[in-house]
């Protein structure tokens, strides 16, 4: 009776909002620092579900907090309008983590929040409230340490002519502003481009590769991904993790096929933009090139890992643009999740919701209505990286100071 009560509630909420024209999403301000993404709720709270299993929250938790120990204990970390110390942060999760090994039910984590937490909402994208959840994953690709008339597509790691310019220095305007590129004679200019590396040749002879691949798509897919596992000839594998971009924006080669008339709107994922690719090999060379930006990659004792340092756990680590959400941080989400047969294929999408931690970012991942969910290796975690393309909710957690 209470959730029918609450949902009466938002509807007649959502209907003054609409006809008092404060809602209309044509007058909706895309959040462009910190206090913008998120806003704190005090009623209608979300009911804090979740569809996994209790060991792998924790063991996410426990990477967060491992990051949050490397940080000074003052630093500031933004949460929508207010801001809190890493130290706060880790004391937050650290309470969190221990409520969980005591092994609560339901309906005690959900008073336990709602007593003794603030909880923030991500205020979504320009033409909505919600969070385009999109995925991605570890992918497995076949690979040699030494190239031949098969293996013949390098996986470069970070180039040392490439700079990164702090621009803070040069005035208030250009706080936290950074430049990449390279030093010409006494001249900082743009890096490489992806054409001047992949068809240029730019880097060869510089004992920048780390392993060869069979298929460009297959580096291509490697660096949209920012991590994978190479198998390499005598059957031992080695991971592969982002080190470094050359600093020129990001451009989706999905939205490019769908402009060409490549593809559709409604079939595009990445299976589809593989088999398109695939058919039309004449193709290939323009639509990779479409991507200005350009990944160089690490060898990894462990992977895969995000942009705060620490191992991402699969189904639980999320990416968002980290200019706006504070990294490391507890959420929780509401989405949907595919079911899949025993080839892969998507044959539904079903509702779920589950605690999360902010432990990654990505190129394309751009604002506060967009997020990217981990599902980490094999068959179901390419399906539903390849085909998560739906929108949700996004809330972030703090404990009460």
């Amino acid at each position: 009776m209470l959730l029918v009560n609450q949902n009466i509630a938002k509807a007649i909420l959502l209907s003054l909002c609409l006809l008092l024209g404060s809602c209309y999403p044509g007058m909706k301000k895309e959040a462009t620092v910190p206090s913008e993404a998120l806003e704190q709720i005090t009623f209608f709270y979300p009911t804090f579900s979740d569809d996994m299993d209790r060991d792998s929250l924790l063991a996410a938790i426990e990477n967060s907090i491992e990051y949050l120990n490397r940080l000074p204990a003052d630093r500031i970390l933004h949460y929508g309008p207010h801001s809190f110390t890493s130290r706060q942060v880790l004391d937050s999760q650290k309470a969190f983590l221990q409520f969980l090994q005591e092994n609560p039910n339901p309906s005690q984590v959900n008073k336990k929040i709602e007593e003794d937490f603030l909880v923030y909402r991500a205020t979504g994208g320009k033409k909505s409230d919600n969070v385009l959840f999109t995925g991605y994953f570890e992918p497995l690709y076949e690979a040699s340490l030494i190239p031949d008339s098969v293996y013949r597509y390098p996986l470069y790691r970070k180039p040392d002519d490439l700079t990164t310019l702090d621009l803070s220095g040069f005035g208030s305007r250009f706080k936290g502003q950074k430049i990449i590129g390279r030093m010409v004679g006494k001249g900082f200019v743009p890096y490489y481009t992806k054409v001047d590396i992949d068809e240029k040749g730019v880097l060869k002879g510089r004992g920048l590769e780390i392993a060869w691949l069979k298929d460009p798509i297959d580096v291509a897919f490697l660096q949209i991904q920012g991590s994978g596992k190479l198998t390499l000839r005598d059957g031992s594998t080695i991971s592969a993790g982002y080190s470094a971009k050359n600093g020129l924006p990001y451009k989706s080669i999905g939205r490019y096929m769908i402009d060409e008339g490549f593809l559709t709107k409604k079939e595009m994922s990445m299976q589809a933009i593989r088999s398109c690719l695939a058919k039309h090999p004449k193709i290939v060379r323009d639509v990779l090139s479409y991507n200005l930006s350009y990944v160089f990659f690490r060898r990894l004792k462990k992977g895969p890992l995000g942009n705060i340092g620490v191992q991402l756990t699969p189904g639980r680590s999320i990416a968002t643009d980290s200019k706006l959400f504070p990294k490391g941080a507890l959420g929780f989400i509401t989405c949907k999740k595919p079911t899949i047969d025993s080839a892969g294929m998507v044959t539904g999408w079903k509702e779920f919701s589950r605690f999360v931690l902010n432990q990654d970012t990505g190129g394309a991942i751009r604002g506060a209505g967009r997020a990217d969910i981990f599902w980490g290796s094999g068959l179901y975690a390419e399906a539903a990286a390849g085909h998560q393309n739906h929108e949700g909710e996004l809330y972030i957690l703090i404990k009460k100071p």
